[in-house]
């Protein structure tokens, strides 16, 4: 059974704190169901989800392994298909576009935070960065200046000629962020994004976060299975088996 969540109003932005919900819905996704099936097996891995994100908020979806969280978030980036419901993802219903407009959109309008970062080890910092831009047709001279400032806004400017295995863990991970901001997405999806790091790297990493939501009104998702990190977003989105169960607003942001 499908059972619809609606989310709670947090309060309107100040210094710091979350914009007022229902202003300017970036996410907007309804009744979203999503099966798996083998010869075998059923696994409902959504079951009627309802969940809506305000442009520059940050959230955080938390849950046990095994609950949805990954599944939504590829969902909801367009990664995979859902079987009901309705996504819209700044404007645009995701789920009417071919695969080729899909994945266009996410190259203009999404940035991808991974725990493991994904660079690609024979490439520098910031040829790393500016891959993407270069994939989807940018002129070289272009593409390199936009690496240039995306690495400008994670402090590592004067790192853009190491390769990954001369950074450290939460060096390569600022890097993985400039090349998800590099084409300035209305939204950064990450999926545990202090996952493989230390404490002190992992607390730089979401200084790093908060400041850019802060700055740049980026809208930032993250799934994770650390409460610390969740609670240093503007609200936490809990969920067990396939729906949304409560939602939380940290006491820093409800203050």
């Amino acid at each position: 059974m499908t059972t619809e969540f609606t989310p709670t109003p947090i309060p309107v932005s100040g210094d710091g704190q979350a914009p007022a919900r229902g202003t300017d819905l970036i996410i907007d996704a309804r009744n979203v169901v999503k099966t798996y099936r083998t010869d075998a097996v059923v696994v409902n891995a959504l079951r009627g989800v309802t969940f809506n994100v305000t442009r520059g908020e940050m959230v955080a979806i938390m849950g046990p392994s095994g609950c949805g969280k990954t599944t939504l978030l590829n969902c909801l980036s367009g990664l995979d298909t859902i079987d009901e419901g309705i996504i819209y993802i700044n404007g645009e219903d995701i789920n009417k576009l071919s695969d080729n407009k899909r994945t266009e959109f996410r190259a203009r309008q999404m940035g991808f935070v991974f725990q493991f970062y994904n660079l690609l080890p024979v490439l520098n910092a910031i040829e790393n960065v500016e891959l993407p831009l270069l994939v989807s047709g940018t002129k070289a001279g272009d593409a390199r200046k936009k690496a240039e400032s995306a690495l400008d806004l994670v402090q590592l400017r004067d790192w853009g000629k190491h390769k990954p295995a001369q950074l450290s863990g939460g060096q390569r991970q600022r890097v993985t962020i400039a090349r998800a901001l590099v084409n300035r997405p209305a939204i950064v999806w990450g999926d545990e994004p202090t996952g493989d790091l230390d404490t002190a790297n992992a607390d730089a990493i979401m200084d790093l976060i908060q400041d850019l939501n802060r700055q740049h009104n980026q809208t930032f998702v993250i799934v994770t299975h650390a409460p610390d990190i969740a609670q240093r977003c503007h609200r936490i989105i809990h969920m067990k088996d396939g729906q949304i169960v409560r939602e939380d607003v940290p006491q820093a942001v409800a203050r």
